[in-house]
């Protein structure tokens, strides 16, 4: 049964009344609100650009046969690039002084000396490697020794810098069997051949002129047999080697 108190239902409406004043009433006036400026994050300075400098040669003719290994010349705090001028257009090298020392300075001393002036990619397979850097192969009529050339000197591979053959673009020094027997032959991978990987030095990585590297006669191909030349391939011609110097 419902219960009807006239002092409840007083309480009530007061209740309501105060709420709805309460309501009704202006908001407490407060202090507006100031947000912390930002803080300005300066940009990062950029490097300075490294510039090169072509090295002088030290030879006005090409000089193909040395007594010994060349001394340590370059400074390995340097940068240095090669830039590889062949009949097809130039490839440019970054050369890794750091990683590799003995064999960066191995290639600069050649170099300047024009030791790869009018030799050839005698060996080039397609899905591999490129391979020039034989004296011998200047000569077109010692084509058959093609490959078996050298400086009159060799030294020991450069195999524990961590430097891999897993791109296309990456220079490295040939040799026979021995790890000792480096000596002026060089190689640039034109597809991955990361199998080489701790076997063989990596001294630099093609930086310009992939598509010269790309374009170069294959003069030999891979088979079940073996690796065989491809009748009629003309070996294309290094003109010559600059070696550029940071400065």
């Amino acid at each position: 049964m419902p219960f009807h108190s006239l002092n409840g239902r007083s309480l009530t409406c007061a209740a309501l009344l105060s709420a709805a004043l309460s309501a009704c009433a202006p908001a407490a006036t407060r202090a507006p609100v100031t947000a912390p400026a930002p803080v300005a994050t300066p940009a990062p300075t950029p490097a300075p650009a490294v510039s090169f400098e072509a090295m002088p040669f030290l030879s006005e003719t090409p000089v193909w046969s040395f007594a010994s290994a060349p001394a340590m010349t370059i400074d390995p705090a340097r940068s240095y690039r090669a830039v590889l001028k062949t009949d097809r257009g130039d490839i440019t090298v970054d050369l890794n002084a750091k990683g590799s020392p003995v064999a960066v300075n191995n290639f600069v001393f050649l170099a300047r000396h024009r030791f790869y002036d009018g030799t050839r990619f005698h060996r080039v397979i397609e899905g591999f490697m490129a391979q020039g850097g034989d004296p011998l192969s200047a000569d077109t009529a010692r084509r058959s020794a093609w490959g078996m050339g050298g400086p009159g000197y060799q030294f020991a591979a450069e195999v524990s810098n961590g430097l891999r053959f897993d791109r296309v673009g990456v220079l490295g020094m040939a040799r026979s069997q021995s790890l000792t027997s480096q000596g002026s032959q060089f190689f640039i991978t034109v597809a991955p051949a990361d199998f080489l990987s701790g076997g063989y030095t990596v001294f630099g990585q093609v930086i310009g002129g992939q598509n010269v590297l790309a374009s170069l006669t294959r003069t030999a191909r891979s088979t079940a047999q073996g690796e065989q030349s491809i009748p009629g391939a003309a070996a294309d011609t290094l003109i010559g080697v600059q070696i550029l110097e940071s400065r």
